[in-house]
């Protein structure tokens, strides 16, 4: 792909930066395909994923589909992965919902991207069994997935982040579904439930709300949109925005992130705030390094890169931010086009839901 057919916005990220951030991305990769967080580090599926999609937004697709085939080959028999890898070890056993649910965003992402039917055939699998897993999960009583299983068993625990993901994941695997002509209504079933408990029942989910992924989450995710999304937003909004240098990724610590204010930005997208967006993907190019790679985010107290890695999944939340504001590739709108139509509750269009309290 020439750098011209990249994401481009003057001012803040060229066409050629954008290009270089993905193939900082794609040198990292391992020969199997693992994409991880940096040459030395671990690698977990949902990372892993991410940046994969990066990949493809830069035309990388050779890279990218061989990301895929890892994720194919290292899942598990009941369509699990384990939550870590090093190198070609499995470092933590333990099985991550959300991990697993991402693959459906990746493939769906990857085709919209490319048009190629024929990935989507080889990759139908691999996402069936990762979400027939997940919604194996779907135990708690208001529609919420537990987050965690391990040799003990499942941990009855739920996260606002996670199931926030899991929502616009599972989204992403009906999409497939449709585009292969297969009825899911376990799924369907599944999403409705899910929407209902991230709308309604914020009791159903452990208490995280330092985390600022809890706060934008369930507008990234597709669960709030409208009315419901922009309040929202706007209600922790100075307590997570840090002037012109990013997002706090825990509201009581002088320290933005990269990935995070990214994400942000693409959930101000799906809204239709593209200006403030736009600023935000701007705020954070001071982590941006020369080959093209990022810094995971920046201490303000004292003015230090922190932690002193530049990581992989960073680089790629730059690259889809980019994409989604510029609307370059058929997978810009990969956040912003799937959000369920209906909620459980009231039979009202999303944008009619109130926000939760």
């Amino acid at each position: 792909m020439r750098a011209a057919e990249l994401p481009s916005i003057p001012g803040v990220l060229t066409a050629r930066q954008c290009l270089a951030t993905a193939e900082s991305i794609a040198g990292q990769q391992h020969s199997d395909g693992a994409i991880p967080w940096f040459r030395g580090g671990h690698t977990d599926p949902w990372d892993h994923v991410e940046s994969a999609m990066a990949l493809t937004v830069a035309g990388l697709h050779d890279a990218a589909r061989a990301a895929y085939a890892w994720s194919a080959d290292t899942q598990r028999a009941d369509g699990s992965w384990p939550s870590q890898f090093r190198g070609d070890v499995v470092e933590t056993a333990d099985t991550d919902t959300n991990f697993c649910a991402y693959i459906a965003t990746g493939v769906w992402h990857y085709y919209r991207c490319t048009g190629d039917r024929r990935f989507v055939d080889t990759m139908w699998p691999t996402v069936r069994a990762a979400i027939d897993y997940v919604i194996s999960m779907q135990q708690g009583r208001n529609g919420e997935i537990y987050w965690l299983q391990t040799e003990q068993g499942i941990l009855p625990e739920a996260l606002l982040t996670g199931c926030s993901s899991m929502f616009h994941s599972i989204g992403c695997g009906l999409a497939i579904a449709e585009l292969l002509g297969l009825a899911q209504p376990e799924w369907e079933v599944a999403a409705l439930r899910l929407g209902h408990a991230l709308r309604h029942h914020p009791e159903s989910f452990a208490e995280k709300d330092r985390y600022s992924m809890d706060w934008y989450y369930p507008v990234l995710g597709g669960a709030l949109r409208g009315e419901a999304g922009h309040a929202r937003i706007a209600s922790r909004w100075s307590e997570f925005v840090v002037g012109e240098i990013g997002i706090r990724c825990v509201s009581d610590r002088p320290w933005v992130t990269g990935a995070e204010t990214c994400e942000l930005a693409l959930a101000l997208d799906t809204l239709g705030d593209s200006d403030r967006a736009l600023r935000l993907l701007a705020s954070i190019q001071h982590l941006r390094e020369d080959d093209g790679s990022y810094w995971t985010g920046l201490v303000f107290a004292d003015g230090k890169r922190w932690p002193e890695e530049r990581t992989t999944w960073t680089g790629a939340a730059v690259v889809l931010a980019a994409d989604a504001l510029t609307r370059t590739t058929g997978g810009n709108g990969i956040f912003r086009e799937l959000a369920p139509s209906a909620d459980i509750a009231t039979g009202l269009t999303c944008d009619c839901v109130r926000s939760p309290s």
